[in-house]
């Protein structure tokens, strides 16, 4: 159905195409609505479940409704983009010895690529529709509970895992949206097709999907190697594993990602740069200089924990991995993050487990 705004008509044929053009996998539209999934928010971060990310309750009132963000909001051009990889998932990964980097942060960081795409989708419908158009876009950085638009969009359905599922190309995607005053026709949304599925909920090694659809973050070892500045519990150190950044297992248990359906992107962005395919060994990271390591992380998503916090988690993996040679090289290192109270700390850790 067309939409019109002002004196130029634009259908969601038009845009989908555009989008399709400038490189993203998936568009649907979804109304700017007070969906009742939404709401669930405030009672999440009511159980603490945010952790360290303070964020989340300054934007609270924001991240309700997307009018509070842009008030003249009529709908939200929900979008996709896949970064599948083809390699082995992690759980394929059966040396303890080598770290687990989860997929996403592999290759060029996302924030800055898909948000170049949106730029050029945004400017387009400036172009396109004319004056009088509003829009903000945003690539998981603004007070949008993007999963939430995504499912309303038909783009796919919020799983078990809380990660979006599309029944054809899997939950190996980027999402991504813009939000305007454009009167375009809504998609159907997306129904749940997770069944009785347990796998993620039964394969979270910290149990940190209490129930299905909820996430403790302070037990995912992703909020656990990234998000949290300070130490690492004691007590979540064993089940840290060999993950050094982030955790995949999830995603790699899920049926909808084991089918021959799933999508691998054909884009080198998203393929795994040299230093993190292998996938890497611990000790190879542990041993790199501060400033080799700070030009393996620039341009990469894994910026958000900068070296102290990928040394502490390197630390920690080590200790996990059973490799009693390792213990010399963490005692022998000299580099200022080394020698960091953080990161020492989780050094001696790593050490006293090591040398039993």
């Amino acid at each position: 159905m067309d939409a019109t705004y002002g004196v130029r008509a634009l259908t969601s044929a038009e845009l989908k195409e555009q989008a399709a053009l400038l490189g993203f996998d998936l568009c649907g539209i979804a109304p700017a609505a007070d969906h009742a999934e939404l709401r669930f928010l405030e009672e999440w971060l009511a159980r603490g479940y945010a952790g360290e990310m303070h964020y989340l309750h300054r934007s609270a009132e924001r991240r309700r409704d997307v009018r509070a963000v842009l008030p003249s909001a009529q709908c939200v051009i929900a979008l996709a983009t896949i970064y599948n990889s083809d390699r082995p998932y992690s759980t394929d990964n059966v040396d303890p010895t080598r770290a687990a980097i989860a997929r996403y942060a592999w290759g060029t960081d996302y924030h800055t690529v898909i948000q170049e795409r949106l730029d050029r989708l945004l400017a387009w419908l400036h172009e396109r529709v004319g004056g009088g158009f509003e829009g903000r876009a945003y690539v998981d950085t603004g007070p949008v509970q993007e999963r939430v638009y995504a499912q309303h969009a038909g783009i796919g359905w919020v799983g078990k895992n809380t990660c979006l599922i599309n029944a054809d190309i899997g939950s190996w995607i980027f999402l991504s949206e813009i939000i305007c005053n454009l009167p375009l026709q809504p998609d159907p949304p997306a129904l749940d097709q997770c069944g009785a599925c347990t796998l993620c909920l039964d394969s979270c090694p910290t149990g940190a999907l209490v129930e299905p659809r909820v996430l403790d973050s302070t037990k995912c070892l992703s909020y656990l190697t990234i998000e949290l500045k300070g130490a690492i519990p004691v007590e979540q150190r064993d089940a840290v594993g060999e993950h050094a950044y982030g955790c995949d297992i999830c995603q790699d248990v899920c049926p909808w990602n084991l089918t021959r359906s799933t999508a691998v992107s054909s884009e080198p962005t998203w393929s795994p740069r040299a230093g993190f395919d292998g996938p890497p060994a611990l000790l190879e990271l542990w041993l790199k200089k501060d400033d080799e390591l700070k030009a393996l992380l620039k341009g990469s998503a894994m910026r958000r924990a900068g070296v102290r916090r990928l040394r502490r988690n390197l630390a920690v993996a080590i200790g996990n991995s059973g490799h009693a040679e390792a213990a010399e090289a963490l005692a022998t290192s000299a580099e200022p993050t080394v020698c960091d109270p953080l990161v020492s700390e989780h050094v001696e850790w790593a050490m006293e487990k090591l040398r039993g």
